[in-house]
C-alpha cells in the first residue's frame, strides 16, 4: 500500500508539470521507477503505458474547453504514429545510455532556442499550411513520433516545439494539440507496441494510472487558465530540466 501510494504521488506530480509545460512527465517518472529497481526497458514500457492517461486526462480537459483543431490533431497522427510504431519496436536491444545523452542534448537546445526567442510562441500565427508545409512539417512530425517511440522522456516538449515553431501556434494551443495526438494517440501506439515486445511491471500500473489520470487533467486545467507565456517559462524550464537528466543520467 505505501509503494503503490508513493508511485500515485509521483505520477500525479510528474505529470501535472508535464500536461502543463507540454512534455516531460518522464523527467520525475521515469527514473523513479529505475529507482526503484526496473532495467530501463521495462521502466520505459510501464511508464509509456501509464503516459497514455495523462493524455485521456488532458484530453478530456480540453475536448471541454473546445480550443483544439481536430484536423491538425488527425495530421498530427497520420505524421507521427508510423514513426512512434517504429521507434518502440527499433530500441529494443539498443544501448540506452548514448541514446539518453543525444536526446538529452536536444531536449536541453530546445530550451535554450525557445529562451533566445522571447517572441516566438506568444501569439498565435498562421505559416507553413500550403502542400509543402506540410509536408515537411509531417516529416518532422514523423521523426518526433519515432523519438517518442525509442524513448519516451521528454518528446512531447518536441512536439509542442515543433507545433510553435514550424506551424505557428501560441504556446496554449501547442500543448493542448500535443496533449491529445501525442500524450493519448501517440503515446497508446507506443504503449501497446513495448506491450508486445517488451516486459511490464503491471502490479504497478493502477497507481501510476491514476497518478496520470487526475494530474493530465489538473495540469490541462492550469494550462487553459494561465496564458501563453506562463506556459513558455514553464516550457523552457521543464525542457532546461530533462535535457540534463538525460545527459546527467
Amino acid at each position: 500500500m505505501v509503494d503503490q501510494i508513493l508511485l500515485f504521488l509521483i505520477s500525479f506530480v510528474a505529470n501535472v508539470f508535464s500536461a502543463f509545460a507540454g512534455g516531460g512527465a518522464g523527467l520525475i517518472q521515469l527514473p523513479v521507477l529505475i529507482f526503484l529497481g526496473l532495467p530501463f526497458s521495462v521502466a520505459l514500457a510501464t511508464h509509456k503505458i501509464a503516459t497514455v492517461f495523462l493524455g485521456l486526462g488532458a484530453t478530456i480537459r480540453n475536448v471541454k474547453e473546445g480550443h483544439t483543431s481536430w484536423r491538425l490533431n488527425l495530421f498530427m497522427l497520420l505524421a507521427g504514429i508510423p514513426g512512434v510504431v517504429l521507434g518502440a519496436y527499433l530500441i529494443v536491444g539498443v544501448p540506452d545510455r548514448p541514446a539518453q545523452i543525444v536526446l538529452g542534448c536536444f531536449t536541453l537546445c530546445l530550451g535554450l532556442y525557445s529562451i533566445f526567442k522571447p517572441a516566438m510562441g506568444v501569439v498565435a500565427e498562421h505559416k507553413n499550411r500550403d502542400r509543402r508545409g506540410l509536408i515537411l512539417g509531417g516529416l518532422g512530425l514523423f521523426g518526433i513520433g519515432f523519438a517518442n517511440g525509442a524513448l519516451s522522456a521528454g518528446t512531447g516538449l518536441f512536439a509542442t516545439l515543433w507545433l510553435v515553431k514550424w506551424f505557428g501556434l501560441d504556446y496554449k494551443r501547442a500543448v493542448g494539440h500535443t496533449l491529445i495526438a501525442v500524450g493519448l494517440f501517440w503515446n497508446a501506439s507506443g504503449a501497446m507496441t513495448m506491450s508486445f515486445v517488451g516486459v511490464v511491471q503491471w502490479h504497478w500500473l493502477p497507481a501510476l494510472i491514476l497518478g496520470s489520470l487526475l494530474g493530465g487533467f489538473a495540469g490541462a486545467h492550469l494550462a487553459l487558465k494561465m496564458g501563453s507565456v506562463w506556459i513558455k517559462r514553464a516550457y523552457e524550464v521543464v525542457t532546461i530540466l530533462v535535457g540534463l537528466r538525460l545527459i546527467i543520467g
